[in-house]
């Protein structure tokens, strides 16, 4: 049973009085579903009213925000956060103070961490440890994923707990780290068989632990021991293999699986796969802000410090257009969501892994940034639209993890998560001026455009036109039920998912040239790869020097009236002298019936 203490909440006059009631004007609300001109009224935290302003009387004291020219989107929510992790002989550096005013900073009013056990250790102490970490300290609400480090009778009895208890539906289970997290396909059978008894989700950290080991070894022995290690003892086909493998053990007891940051073309195309294949059934996908603004080209030959600052697993990828490709993946719904795994750590703690990468403290900033550079990579780059923004920021989590609409919406009733948003206005992202505890910004020196003007959390002002003002321990663990019906509906055929909606004719045939001919496209982007043997026998030459990235110029902005979500993709593929371009068309079909990405 849980022994979590109940902090005493320690709210700042500044956030109490008239910040109980805020009325919202001249806005244009934007849900995942839709957008629209009305005005909001929040009382004690909750929204009370959503409508034109002819509609509502508002009472004396009220705090008025004028948001004409802005668009008024639910809070970001983070699925993804290690918040004063303990990893690699170090603790990262961001705690759930620091961590969750950052967030706050950036427009997401709530994260979900993960309760990462000890081998042998028990979950249910190991939860209540997270919880007294957390509760004094949140300046949002968060909820909690915990993972399987290790499978018994009594951690299959504490899953129970946990799920009937404790507000936990999530459990992360690792294909990689072995001796330390990883699980072999037996336990996972095993683990996956018994979430679903419970009616929760099971998530998975795809990487091929198995031969990143033997990766390892052969590039150690060999004198390649600095952070460019990292990447080549991990390439992408291990981690695709361990996508596609994760995919078929969840599909034989029917259970959901949530696979966390997606970082490849070929991870992401094997997760695409997974869904045609089972009629968006089971499969759900998240990639991260690191992925979506930056690569791995952005630190060759940079020095160990610079390097080292963007290790992380899976890894960057060399591939500059990797960035473009998960996008698109994004917006066709092929993956549903974007993370930050904001797991920081300083110079002092990556220098650990000086002569050994293997010792590098994994992880990288972006719970601050995650909205602005999935705005500027996906919005203002023309890939997605402002209700999609919606959907992969925030929506699509609070569904997932079955606390919508209490979070991911704004509706009468919802939780008055709130931000105003800026969709031209501009900031320029640097370690000198974010609010995270991290000596290093993976994304220093990038210009993005949709900035927060005000940033809500339960109806109070903690963020306005760049002053952060948030009170520790006001946040709330908010706990996530089993069940979801945005996952269970689709599984006990209740409801069609998207996927089915958009292919009657694939239903029918039991497949379909335009399918096939989806993934023959997709398929021609990823590069053959050679196994590290080859290199390491000098048959292969080293990754060539890369150079810096520079922020990619701009391209029109998308007008925040435009639904593509009403609209369907076409992509085409075709090899030019420089490598594989793409390129996009929107169509809008009468009706607005969606007929595909590809």
């Amino acid at each position: 049973m849980s022994t979590s203490p109940k902090p005493v909440k320690k709210v700042p006059i500044h956030l109490q009085s008239a910040a109980n009631r805020v009325y919202i004007k001249n806005g244009e609300i934007v849900n995942h579903d839709k957008s629209f001109k009305a005005d909001v009224y929040i009382e004690d935290g909750i929204i009370k009213f959503v409508g034109p302003p002819s509609e509502i009387t508002i009472p004396g004291g009220v705090r008025t925000i004028d948001a004409s020219g802005l668009l008024i989107i639910p809070g970001g929510i983070d699925p993804h956060t290690h918040m004063q992790l303990p990893f690699g002989g170090a603790v990262a550096v961001d705690d759930f103070y620091s961590g969750t005013k950052a967030a706050v900073a950036g427009g997401t009013t709530m994260i979900i961490d993960f309760v990462l056990p000890n081998k042998h250790e028990s979950m249910i102490e190991a939860y209540d440890k997270w919880r007294s970490w957390a509760d004094p300290k949140v300046c949002c609400d968060y909820g909690l994923h915990v993972g399987i480090t290790w499978w018994s009778k009594s951690v299959s009895e504490e899953l129970g707990i946990l799920c009937k208890e404790l507000g936990v539906n999530s459990f992360k289970t690792f294909m990689a780290y072995k001796g330390l997290y990883q699980l072999n396909d037996s336990d996972l059978l095993d683990v996956f068989e018994r979430i679903r008894q419970l009616n929760g989700v099971a998530m998975v950290h795809a990487e091929n632990g198995d031969i990143i080991a033997k990766n390892t070894q052969r590039l150690l022995a060999e004198g390649i021991n600095g952070p460019e290690g990292h990447e080549l003892s991990r390439p992408e086909e291990v981690e695709a293999e361990a996508v596609h493998r994760a995919c078929v053990l969840a599909h034989q007891s029917d259970c959901p699986l949530y696979v966390v940051h997606v970082m490849s073309k070929s991870a992401g195309i094997e997760l695409a796969r997974a869904r045609q294949r089972y009629r968006g059934r089971y499969i759900m996908g998240e990639t991260l802000a690191a992925a979506l603004g930056t690569d791995a080209t952005c630190c060759f030959h940079m020095g160990f410090e610079h390097e080292a600052a963007h290790v992380l697993s899976p890894p960057l990828r060399p591939d500059p257009t990797t960035r473009e490709f998960l996008m698109k993946l994004l917006a066709n719904d092929d993956l549903q969501l974007t993370g930050s795994d904001n797991c920081t750590f300083n110079k002092e703690h990556k220098a650990k892994g000086k002569g050994d990468f293997t010792k590098i403290p994994n992880g990288v900033n972006g719970v601050e940034d995650r909205m602005s550079l999935v705005w500027e990579k996906g919005v203002q780059a023309g890939l997605l639209d402002p209700c999609r923004f919606v959907a992969v920021t925030s929506t699509n989590a609070a569904k997932i993890f079955n606390i919508y609409p209490q979070k991911g919406r704004i509706a009468v009733g919802s939780d008055a998560d709130i931000v105003i948003w800026n969709p031209n206005a501009t900031r320029t992202i640097s370690k000198d001026t974010h609010h995270q505890a991290c000596d290093f910004n993976i994304f220093e020196g990038m210009t993005v455009h949709g900035v927060c003007e005000f940033v809500l959390v339960r109806g109070r002002i903690c963020a306005e036109r760049g002053q952060v003002r948030v009170a520790e321990g006001f946040g709330r663990f908010i706990p996530t039920p089993v069940r979801p019906p945005f996952v269970y509906d689709i599984i006990e055929g209740k409801v069609q998912s998207a996927v089915q909606e958009d292919h009657p004719e694939e239903r029918q045939n039991g497949g379909g040239n335009s399918v096939a001919k989806k993934f023959a496209e997709l398929d021609i982007q990823i590069p053959i790869q050679e196994p590290i043997s080859a290199m390491l026998a000098g048959n292969l030459a080293m990754p060539a020097e890369g150079s810096m990235c520079s922020t990619p110029s701009v391209r029109g902005r998308v007008d925040g009236k435009h639904d593509m979500q009403q609209s369907s993709f076409s992509i085409s593929e075709e090899l030019d002298r420089g490598g594989v371009r793409a390129c996009i068309k929107v169509k809008n079909p009468p009706g607005g019936k969606s007929s595909g990405f590809w």
